[in-house]
């Protein structure tokens, strides 16, 4: 007697890596979804703020009288960031990062307020200084819970989320804030956002660490050593601010009082900066201070540029706000596919080799996006190359918060994520500041003063490539012939 066979269990259905079987350690487990979920929850809204803020300058400004200190409206939030982060950086490491979040929420959404209700520019640029106190606080604190959270082979994905996250509200943000500012009021932009804050936080408040971090041997500063960073992040600061202030004497006529001012206050910079960031990033030095270098660099030169693009877009090219802040959405979807290639579990180079193709590729997007100030260049050139920009972008960052947990010294990830925060906003504050200078002296001549600062912007970048090409350690340069460590080879976590 024959027996015929019965199916088979499992036949005719293929299995598809990752959704079949979810990975039980991964950053959608039941240990890590809220994290998970409240990270990404929360860098959406950031993003949406920086994307609607973006949008909405032009008219807050305008609205304010107060064109000519245009560039205040983000150097005013950078400047801040720059003392918050290195003061969070130093609290996470000795108190955990649950402190500084809540005071760091709490200070953003105090600052939404002040500049969203001020009656003249004065009162706004406050407000957006206490807007940056808040911000720098709370990405730090976000990164300390990332590499408190995640072993170091999910945070590539966990990057990659965040570079996603900006995708909703890099297409819907400018066309809100724009229709917003246009037909209601641009305060709106700046309040309507407080009510979102509440969720993601109750999501992050039950996986922020308790209590002081495991110490180790030899490990953090005294107190004087605490207060002189405290010092010195003020100082930085500080600086900064009287560069960008000396930097408009100039534009008023006042020569003497304009350089001095400048060359105090870059003198200021370039001392704290010493004190604050990794030994050797202003020189260059391989592995972790070229990456905070890097980091630095290429912030600068892609904000320096976006600050200044809806401006351009709006007084020299005749664009609508709204039309003007969508022309961001195409940086933002890059910036995000960008990132999600870097996160695959197999890439064609090693991390260090992938810094430097993003670098390049900024390069290029912004040599095209800087061709749209030409009036006979069609503007969709310069939304292509802005798009490009943003690609190169999403890989260069993603992949350099990698580098950063793979090189920070043990214990020491708080002070090594502010490094990289804190070099970030200080190439913005600079970069910024001077393009901000530049306008003020150039504004007349319309497109002119774009050109010249577009053409800064494609300099600095230089020097992102340059220090790309650094981040690779002396250490693995002698060892074995092997320079990198590899990433081309598949994690059977995400391959399921």
């Amino acid at each position: 007697m024959t027996s015929t066979p019965g199916p088979v269990r499992g036949a005719g259905r293929r299995r598809v890596p990752g959704l079949m079987r979810p990975d039980p350690d991964g950053p959608w487990s039941a240990e890590r979804w809220r994290t998970t979920t409240g990270v990404v929850a929360l860098v959406s809204l950031v993003a949406f703020e920086a994307m609607a803020v973006a949008t909405a300058m032009p008219v807050a400004v305008r609205a304010l009288d107060g064109l000519d200190a245009y560039a205040w409206g983000f150097t005013g939030f950078l400047v801040t960031g720059l003392f918050a982060t290195a003061v969070t950086g130093q609290v996470c490491d000795r108190r955990g990062p649950l402190l500084p979040f809540l005071v760091g929420v709490a200070t953003f959404s105090v600052g939404l307020v002040l500049a969203g209700l001020a009656p003249s520019m004065a009162p706004f640029v406050l407000g957006r200084l206490v807007q940056g106190l808040g911000g720098g606080a709370i990405i730090v604190s976000l990164y300390v819970l990332i590499g408190h959270s995640y072993p170091d082979r999910l945070r590539p994905r966990i990057f990659s989320y965040l570079s996603a996250a900006w995708v909703v509200p890099a297409v819907v943000g400018p066309l809100i804030a724009g229709t917003v500012a246009e037909n209601l009021s641009w305060r709106v932009v700046f309040v309507g956002l407080l009510p979102l804050v509440v969720a993601p936080v109750l999501l992050l408040l039950p996986a922020m660490p308790r209590g002081s971090p495991p110490s180790r041997p030899g490990g953090g500063a005294p107190a004087s050593g605490a207060a002189a960073l405290v010092a010195a992040s003020a100082a930085i600061a500080a600086g900064a601010a009287l560069a960008q202030l000396g930097g408009q004497q100039l534009e008023r006529g006042r020569l003497l009082v304009g350089l001095g001012g400048a060359a105090l206050g870059l003198a200021v910079v370039g001392a704290a900066a010493r004190r604050l960031l990794p030994s050797g990033t202003l020189r260059l030095r391989r592995g972790l201070p070229s990456v905070v270098a890097l980091r630095g660099l290429q912030a600068g030169a892609f904000f320096g540029l976006e600050a200044f693009l809806p401006l351009m877009l709006v007084e020299h090219r005749g664009l609508s706000p709204t039309a003007a802040g969508a022309v961001l959405t195409g940086a933002a979807l890059g910036w995000s596919a960008g990132s999600w290639w870097q996160g695959r579990p197999r890439l064609p180079v090693g991390r260090q080799r992938l810094a430097t193709v993003g670098a390049v590729i900024v390069l290029v997007g912004l040599a095209i996006t800087s061709a749209a100030v030409v009036t006979e260049v069609p503007v969709l050139v310069g939304v292509a190359g802005w798009a490009v920009t943003g690609s190169g972008m999403g890989i260069t960052f993603s992949t350099l918060s990698v580098l950063l947990f793979r090189l920070a010294p043990t214990g020491e990830e708080g002070a090594s994520s502010a490094a990289l925060q804190l070099s970030d906003t200080l190439g913005c504050v600079l970069t910024v500041g001077v393009a901000g200078i530049v306008y003020a002296f150039l504004r007349d001549q319309g497109g002119v003063a774009f050109a010249v600062m577009f053409a800064a912007m494609l300099l600095v970048q230089v020097g992102s490539i340059v220090a790309a090409t650094r981040v690779t350690p002396s250490a693995q340069l002698r060892g074995n012939g092997r320079c990198e460590q590899p990433d081309n080879i598949q994690d059977p976590a995400i391959a399921g």
